[in-house]
């Protein structure tokens, strides 16, 4: 039987489930929509949602709802542009803010041309803003950060502590990063993530990045599952997906559900085990 055709088994403690989407429609998708060269342009720099975007967002949101995935997200990993945080925070954050309670928000009012309200950071799970999940790297303004110290002030409730450079360091104007580095980068970060004791986590990020990861995925599966993994993601797409450590990069990681059996410790010979030639009669 061929790889293709063989189902396979994994220690359910050896998965994780990651809910991956791409971020919804910003003001760079429309211009270069129309243009391909207005990517180029400074104006779409860390591009925002448009009003399009937004609705797309809600709708996202109205989906995660219904169908209980806000209930089991133990984490939501976002990308540190604005286009990626707005979508992640609109999508699982909590309800609106309110004036008075003693947290801080997901997102404040308005935040990043959004004419939205606060978003609260009650009653969702918590949020971490990782470089490694950017879109592909330079020449493009819109995919440009800003400082951590500025969106720190967007985005009160989102973690940034593993972002070591407040401006962008990684992004270079004239230099445009090869798809072999950004297939790269996405599978160490998706090494990274053993090193989380999350089960399901949501990571919110950009079309190229998933795109050029996810094509070193599924060669081993039949050709229409493989084009499930890694065709291109629309705006606001979210595909869910079974993450399989084979090479015991989360060795450290135990079953809450295996239970080891024989307590009380007794015999427990199996019958199969026994040599046939042992039972024969004489």
């Amino acid at each position: 039987m061929d790889g293709a055709s063989c189902p396979s088994l994994f220690p359910s403690h050896r998965c994780k489930t990651v809910h991956l989407v791409r971020h919804a429609q910003g003001i760079h998708n429309v211009e270069g929509e129309k243009d391909h060269k207005a990517y180029l342009s400074p104006v779409l720099f860390d591009a925002h949602l448009t009003p399009l975007g937004w609705q797309q967002v809600d709708n996202l949101r109205k989906h995660v709802q219904s169908c209980g995935l806000s209930k089991k997200v133990d984490l939501v990993i976002t990308s540190p542009l604005l286009r990626t945080m707005q979508t992640a925070v609109g999508a699982f954050g909590g309800e609106n803010y309110s004036d008075g309670v003693n947290v801080a928000p997901l997102m404040i009012a308005n935040a990043g041309s959004s004419f939205r309200s606060a978003i609260s950071s009650l009653n969702c799970p918590p949020f971490l803003a990782v470089e490694d999940c950017r879109e592909h790297l330079g020449v493009h303004p819109c995919d440009q950060r800003r400082s951590i110290s500025e969106y720190q002030l967007l985005f009160p409730a989102i973690d940034f502590s593993l972002i070591e450079n407040d401006e962008d360091v990684l992004w270079k104007a004239d230099v445009r990063e090869p798809n072999e580095d950004v297939a790269a980068r996405g599978i160490k970060f998706i090494n990274w993530l053993w090193t989380r004791k999350e089960k399901e986590i949501a990571i919110v990020t950009h079309s190229g990045f998933l795109y050029h990861t996810l094509q070193k995925f599924g060669n081993d599966c039949h050709p229409l599952v493989k084009e499930e993994i890694s065709k291109h993601f629309a705006n606001c797409e979210l595909r869910s997906m079974i993450l399989v450590d084979r090479s015991m990069i989360g060795s450290g990681i135990s079953s809450a559900t295996n239970y080891p059996g024989k307590i009380p410790p007794g015999l427990d010979l199996p019958s199969d085990m026994v040599d046939e030639e042992e039972m024969q009669i004489p």
